[in-house]
């Protein structure tokens, strides 16, 4: 493991949910839930009493965009369904998301990082990574510097983790959260990185979390000691030797300060499965609300699209997708909604539907320009 290196990944403390207890500061030290459809608003009464939504109350399919950690003491997370999330934590506030208002306070953040370290990679609304390498700052004055600047911009807390290499600092900002300040060098990686059960590495999902401990592999520091011919027979070559090298502490990926996206989508999980034919005018106005968005992403980007995609789920949760790759660059919601009607076309529907996405890749910064001609029929 390279110790010359020092970068930081920050983590924001349950960053919807803490955004949400700044309007409604009444309810920190609470179990709150943000997500879901059509959840009513917080509302005053004449006293100025504020009134919630319960958890108890939902009915229907939406997900936990987040919850607070006091929400997380019963056992609910991020993605896991509401009406589940109902049985753990009845009493459990539960607020609509508001993701303007998380966007807003995500930029606030970040540009009080760069004001202080400007080497940041962007990976998502909540969390970044920072090369502090050429700093003559110690890593723990910088780092509460950083928590501070976001504090003082944000009046949120974060978590910190300084370590030699990306790997390790997404892992350390987990140990020691809310508010935590993290330093991991290669004693450190032992000790506090080692213990911690495989599924831990970004990287290592649930179905080889399974396998390896089938194989009697549990924890990072059995991942270490395992022979590498052991991991590549049975993960084959690529990702055998990744799990080598990370359980070690090996990672060589630089901060990258910018980066072109593959691809951009836009999806929505129905409130109840449609139907093609009966449904009809509702999912064509959802299609063109997904193109709109899609559209809008784009522009944001100032990118293009030469290969547009449809992603079905139907009520039986299987997924369908299909894609069409055009002679020109696109962009434009209209020449979106063309193209993804094409796909449409292609899909033998059995089924009703829960979750319609369009999905735009091939990106570059070429100008739009007007896709062929096609005779397309939307279902």
């Amino acid at each position: 493991m390279s110790e010359h290196r020092r970068i930081a990944h920050l983590d924001m403390d349950a960053f919807f949910a803490s955004v949400e207890l700044l309007r409604y500061p009444h309810l920190k030290g609470q179990a709150v839930v943000v997500g879901g459809r059509s959840v009513p608003a917080p509302w005053q009464d004449d006293k100025g009493n504020w009134h919630h939504a319960r958890l108890r109350q939902y009915a229907g399919r939406g997900v936990v965009t987040t919850s607070t950690y006091e929400a997380r003491a019963h056992g609910v997370f991020s993605g896991m369904g509401l009406m589940q999330s109902a049985r753990l934590a009845p009493e459990a506030i539960l607020l609509p998301a508001d993701f303007e208002a998380y966007r807003h306070h995500s930029r606030l953040f970040k540009s009080a990082v760069r004001s202080i370290a400007p080497l940041v990679e962007d990976r998502g609304i909540d969390e970044i990574y920072i090369d502090l390498t050429e700093s003559d700052v110690s890593s723990v004055d910088l780092a509460r510097q950083i928590k501070q600047a976001v504090r003082d911009a944000t009046g949120l807390s974060c978590s910190i983790a300084v370590a030699p290499n990306k790997l390790l600092a997404k892992i350390g900002s987990d140990l020691d959260k809310p508010d935590g300040l993290t330093i991991l060098d290669m004693p450190s990686f032992r000790e506090r990185i080692w213990p911690l059960s495989v599924s831990k590495v970004n990287g290592i999902g649930p179905k080889a979390t399974a396998r390896l401990k089938e194989n009697g592999i549990h924890t990072i520091g059995e991942l270490a000691e395992t022979p590498v011919d052991q991991l590549i027979s049975l993960f084959g070559a690529s990702t055998g030797n990744w799990m080598f090298r990370i359980a070690r502490g090996q990672d060589d990926r630089p901060v990258l300060t910018h980066s072109d996206p593959k691809s951009i989508s836009r999806e929505t999980t129905f409130s109840r499965d449609l139907d093609v034919r009966l449904d009809r005018t509702e999912l064509t106005s959802i299609l063109d609300q997904l193109c709109e968005r899609l559209s809008e992403d784009l522009q944001r980007k100032q990118v293009f699209a030469r290969t547009i995609g449809i992603k079905v789920k139907f009520a039986d949760f299987k997924v369908v997708t299909r894609d069409v790759t055009l002679t020109k660059s696109i962009g434009q919601a209209m020449d979106l909604r063309r193209a993804a009607s094409e796909c449409l076309r292609r899909i033998s529907w059995t089924d009703r539907i829960r979750l319609l996405g369009v999905r735009a890749s091939g990106l570059s910064g070429l100008d739009a320009r007007e896709p062929d001609q096609l005779q397309l029929s939307l279902w």
